[in-house]
């Protein structure tokens, strides 16, 4: 869990008790009604955003999961073993990282740059790499940049185009 994530948690977490406190000392010393339904709404509020959070988080945790589990389920796919799909994956593999390379892309972009290859959009890349999606956004932009193209399809274009 990120740190942010983790003092958001916490904070709430200590609203909820001083205010639960505060609300349970209220009732026994008499205060106003609008003061017991300030403290109650504010419990509340509190209360609601600490799951809401956990919940999102939850949600994360397994789309991060799945994500995992399909890039582990295309690895595991039998590929042909015939020799020359073989040598042809290779030296595309190695024309990327050459080109890579070239670009002076750097280990996050190269990184970046092979998962939008493979298809991924820029949410799921920062799922799986634990950073914010606008962190990739910016990463994929400097991977453009530096390749000459305008976007996505510009990008995988430029290593197959030819082959078509």
């Amino acid at each position: 869990m990120p740190y942010r994530d983790s003092l958001i948690i916490a904070l709430l977490l200590l609203v909820m008790l001083a205010s639960g406190q505060d609300l349970y000392a209220d009732l026994n010393s008499g205060a106003s009604r609008l003061h017991l339904v300030q403290e109650g709404v504010l419990l509340l509020t509190a209360t609601l955003l600490l799951g809401w959070i956990l919940l999102s988080l939850r949600r994360q945790k397994s789309e991060i999961d799945n994500l995992r589990s399909a890039l582990a389920e295309a690895k595991s796919l039998k590929l042909p073993d015939d020799k020359e799909f073989q040598d042809t994956r290779h030296r595309l593999s190695a024309l990327i990282s050459n080109q890579f390379s070239s670009w002076d892309l750097s280990q996050s972009e190269k990184e970046v740059g092979l998962l939008l290859l493979k298809g991924l959009s820029l949410k799921e890349i920062a799922l799986l790499r634990g950073t914010a999606e606008k962190t990739i956004r910016q990463q994929a932009s400097a991977v453009y940049k530096k390749a000459g193209v305008s976007g996505r399809h510009g990008f995988a274009a430029w290593f197959i185009e030819d082959f078509l």
